[in-house]
């Protein structure tokens, strides 16, 4: 037991403290677009961030994943924070919190189980496609220059790896284009301030200004349920892609009760409900993050570039997070899927094909899991298979 958790801090530190840097720029635009999505101010979403990533840290079962403010979440806070306003919001993400710890101590991670591989492969590149169409819109009007800048980020992600190592090159590719940006004094790049002022201060405790009366808990329990299912759904999936990559098998239970805890802290401290990110995960890992260290870099950098380095994070140009975010396009699609598609069961291709066209039609990644996973033991019934899962508990 203290070989594991000395394992899980101090394996290669200067890697993990690095990768999770490097993992903090990635979210640094998506907690400020997943909060206006939510239709609350950027701090919230940096907030969320900062304590769930916390946590995480030290309750999670996943050690290198990066949980945070999620935009298949936001989507679900819209209604709530329009017709109910934020606070109402801070009560809702503490109690789904509470139904997450739940799950975990219930030990329904066991039922990820169940869950086909054509459902996980188009969870990945469902996820990957979104992410594509995210960034769309930084091109949108976009001079010439976004392209290059885009470009020239890819191209030091790519090529400088194979001459040098030291720094995860993703990093490497945003230090290198804020301070090329600034030294050249190029107009017309969109930076990090042109989206959002980010507010310079720290996180504090609240209480939920609501009404604590069951009025009030009819009001944000669908809500909270639906939040808590949806974040149990991707931070499940998401762990068993991680675990995949890395060759390891982890507690999801565990993780569970660790993201109910970090929801419920969140809430505490005026940040939205979050959950694991497939795109941030992958980045950290592929940068060589697979330690809790890397997850506790990610948390105190992002706090340190709020608080203390809030005028230089507002430097980083848009362009060099668009860059990253299409190489963890390229990195979580699963290429098999369409290079080795006749290899394949028509089957899993159908269930991964309904997965996808649902979870990017709806932009719910419940609803792609849950109509996948129907079509595959649906199927499995009509034809009299059953599938792997079933055998294996029968």
């Amino acid at each position: 037991m203290a070989s594991s958790w000395r394992r899980q801090w101090t394996k290669d530190v200067r890697l993990n403290l690095l990768a999770g840097m490097t993992a903090t720029l990635a979210l640094v635009p998506d907690s400020l677009a997943f909060s206006f999505m939510a239709g609350v101010p950027p701090i919230v979403g940096i907030y969320a961030t900062i304590c769930i990533l916390l946590v995480i840290t030290f309750l999670g079962g996943r050690p290198g994943m990066i949980s945070a403010a999620a935009g298949s979440m936001a989507v679900l806070m819209t209604g709530l924070v329009k017709e109910h306003g934020i606070q109402y919001l801070f009560a809702a993400t503490v109690l789904t919190g509470v139904l997450q710890y739940a799950m975990g101590l219930l030990k329904l991670g066991r039922l990820m189980r169940y869950v086909p591989g054509g459902v996980l492969k188009g969870f990945v590149n469902a996820l990957a496609i979104l992410i594509f169409m995210s960034q769309l819109q930084y091109f949108t009007g976009a001079s010439w220059l976004m392209y290059v800048l885009v470009a020239v980020t890819l191209a030091i992600i790519y090529i400088v790896p194979r001459y040098f190592k030291a720094v995860p090159s993703p990093l490497l590719a945003v230090a290198v284009l804020t301070f090329g940006v600034w030294a050249l004094d190029l107009t017309g790049v969109q930076l990090i301030r042109d989206i959002a002022d980010i507010d310079a201060s720290l996180p504090s405790f609240i209480f939920p200004d609501v009404p604590w009366t069951w009025d009030t808990l009819l009001i944000i329990l669908p809500y909270s349920l639906s939040l808590a299912v949806v974040g149990f759904t991707e931070t499940m999936l998401t762990q068993d892609m991680i675990d995949k990559e890395t060759g390891e098998q982890t507690d999801k239970n565990k993780e569970m009760r660790g993201q109910g805890a970090a929801n419920v802290v969140a809430g505490f401290f005026g940040g939205m409900a979050g959950c694991a990110l497939v795109a941030e995960s992958v980045l950290n890992v592929k940068a060589g993050g697979t330690s809790r260290l890397s997850t506790l870099a990610a948390a105190l950098f992002l706090l340190l570039l709020t608080v203390l380095l809030g005028d230089v994070l507002a430097l980083v140009p848009m362009a060099a997070l668009a860059g990253i975010m299409l190489m963890v396009c390229v990195s979580v699609f699963d290429w098999k899927t369409v290079t080795q598609i006749r290899s394949i069961p028509v089957k899993e291709t159908v269930v991964m094909l309904v997965t996808v066209v649902s979870v990017v039609w709806t932009h719910d990644l419940a609803i792609g899991v849950v109509a996948g996973t129907i079509l595959h033991y649906a199927w499995s019934a009509a034809t009299g298979k059953k599938s792997a899962a079933l055998e294996a508990e029968a």
